[in-house]
Formats: C-alpha cells, sequence, structure tokens
C-alpha cells in the first residue's frame, strides 16, 4: 500500500531526530543521511497500520542499520590512509541535535565522537540513546533486543570509557572566538613558546586527509612536538597556497559545540581545526582536511553570516 500523506509527514517529522541520532552513531554527516534514507524506504515497506508507535519502530530500525553500519566501517577503518577522524559539522547545523543539557552538548562534541571509536557498535548505540537522547533502558533494551539489566551495564561501561578522556569545559561564543584568537596569534607567531604556554603537556594533534590531502600518519604528541609542528603548518609558503587551491581566508568558528578554526577558499571549506579545550589547556588538534568529509560543511558554510575572515593563511 502506498504511503499516505500522512504517513510521510509522520515520519518528516522524525527525520531531525533520526539524522541526530545516526551522526553520533557513525561520525559521519553522509552516512547519517544514508541510513535515514534506508529507515525511509523501510517505513515506505511495512504495514503501517500494524505499527502502534512509530517513533519507537523508527528508532528501532535506524540504530539497527547503524549498527550494521559501524560492524562493516570498522573493517573499512582497518584500510584507511593514515589517522581517521569524525566528519565536523559547523555550528547551526540541526544534524547536531538536541543541545539543552551539558550531556547532550558533550555526546556531539568533537572530542567524545572521538572517543566513541573505542566502543562496540552495541556499547555506542546505548551511549547515544541514553545519554544524548534520554531513551530509558526498558526502550534501549527493546531496541537493541537485550534486557534492560544488559543495557544498564553496558552504559556505565561505555560511560567509563568516554569519561577516560579528558574532562571537556563548557565555552560561551564570546571565549570560543578569544581562544581561537590567541591559538592562532601563537600559531603564526613564528615561535613555539606561546604555543606551548597555550597547550597541555601531553597535548596532541591528528589530522584526516584520508590519502587525498597530505596529513600526518600518525599523531603528532606533547606539547613541544604539537607547537613545533603547529608552526610549521601555519607557516607560509607558495607550495601549500597551490595544494589549497589558493590564499586561504581563516575564520575563528564552532564546530560540534567546540572551538574552531575554519580555512575557506573560494568558499570551499577545505580545513576544519577542533580544539579540544580542558582546564589545563588545549588538550587537542582534531584537523579534518578530507575533501568528502567537508561537503557539508561547505554547504552549511555557504549559507551563514560568517562574517570577514580573521586573516589570510600561507
Amino acid at each position: 500500500m502506498p504511503l499516505t500523506a500522512n504517513d510521510v509527514d509522520r515520519f518528516e517529522a522524525s527525520r531531525p531526530r533520526l539524522e541526530a541520532i545516526a551522526y553520533r552513531l557513525l561520525g559521519s554527516a553522509g552516512e547519517a543521511e544514508d541510513a535515514v534514507q534506508e529507515t525511509f524506504l523501510r517505513w515506505q515497506a511495512a504495514d503501517i497500520d500494524r505499527i502502534e508507535v512509530p517513533e519507537a519502530w523508527l528508532t528501532k530500525v535506524l540504530t539497527n542499520l547503524c549498527l550494521n553500519q559501524l560492524t562493516s566501517a570498522r573493517a573499512r577503518r582497518e584500510t584507511y590512509v593514515g589517522q581517521w577522524l569524525p566528519e565536523p559539522l559547523l555550528a547551526g547545523d540541526p544534524m547536531l541535535g538536541p543541545a539543552e543539557t551539558a550531556e547532550q552538548r558533550e555526546s556531539v562534541s568533537y572530542a567524545v565522537l572521538t572517543l566513541m571509536e573505542r566502543l562496540s557498535p552495541n556499547e555506542r548505540a546505548v551511549y547515544v540513546l541514553r545519554e544524548a537522547f534520554d531513551y530509558p533502558h526498558r526502550e534501549i533494551a527493546e531496541i537493541l533486543d537485550i534486557t534492560e539489566a544488559t543495557s544498564q551495564q553496558i552504559f556505565h561501561r561505555a560511560k567509563k570509557h568516554v569519561a577516560d578522556g579528558k574532562a571537556r569545559t563548557e565555552i560561551d561564543e564570546a571565549s570560543t572566538r578569544r581562544i581561537v584568537e590567541e591559538f592562532l596569534a601563537a600559531a603564526t607567531s613564528g615561535q613555539i613558546e606561546p604555543l606551548v604556554r597555550l597547550l597541555t603537556e601531553d597535548a596532541i594533534s591528528i589530522g584526516d586527509g584520508g590519502g587525498k590531502v597530505p596529513a600526518r600518519a600518525k599523531a603528532v604528541a606533547g606539547a613541544v612536538a604539537v607547537a613545533k609542528f603547529l608552526r610549521g603548518l601555519f607557516k607560509p609558503g607558495e607550495a601549500k597556497r597551490a595544494l589549497a587551491g589558493g590564499t586561504p581566508e581563516v575564520y575563528a568558528w564552532t564546530a560540534n559545540g567546540d572551538p574552531a578554526v575554519v580555512a575557506v577558499v573560494d568558499g570551499r571549506v577545505i580545513g576544519v581545526m577542533c580544539l579540544e579545550v580542558t582546564a589545563e589547556g588545549i588538550a587537542a588538534c582534531h584537523n579534518q582536511v578530507n575533501p568528502d568529509k567537508l561537503e557539508r560543511a561547505t554547504a552549511h558554510w555557504a549559507a551563514a553570516d560568517h562574517g570577514k575572515p580573521l586573516f589570510n593563511a600561507f
């Protein structure tokens, strides 16, 4: 039986929530959109009159599609060129989902999305559904076909794994701009000392070029090593301009709720560097330069009022 207009409306009303769940589960906006579209096709083929609670049904279908995707993604990432990082979402992107509580904001932060790569698919699903969307364990158990007690155990285990990472600091918009400006001033000073002062002692820098853009194959670790790497990264050079396709405009922005450096050439986002800020300083620089993971950022950037750049790089 074809879908009625009411059936389509019910699905579309759930789409933002489904996309936000899928993004947190997969760390990829493109894969999240695909999972939601496949969920719609399942909805279209289902006997909808027999579905008692459509929202629960859709969540279960989507979550299981994402679990299958996560399992196959793990195998693909073993052959991924260099470091794998999530796809960043710029401020205002609806796929970021709910942000009313600290837990919801943290669950979509770049640091936590990266940490969640350590979790098993089931751990990640329980953590996301409980922490970000406040699903009761009874409903999570039904979605994943496990017992309520097992859901609780998995959640506590997953939360501990995530909590083993550094404690993120909540930052308002004004502080975000100040932090990025200070970071960029230090990175472009030609000296490593200003950067070392901003970084934690065990700071790391990770870049994801996906084999399409040059990026370090391994993380850079330690404040001094990271400072030296960043000084070189921001040092002007003709080869860098040629690789970027022009002179990048550099902006202070927010991505996944974190302070971020956004580099843009002719309206195309070519890099998003998310800064993980703790009470002790900047603990990590996650630099996404894989063009496949910046297409959504570019589309969102085109519709945003981003003002003037802080400066032109390289």
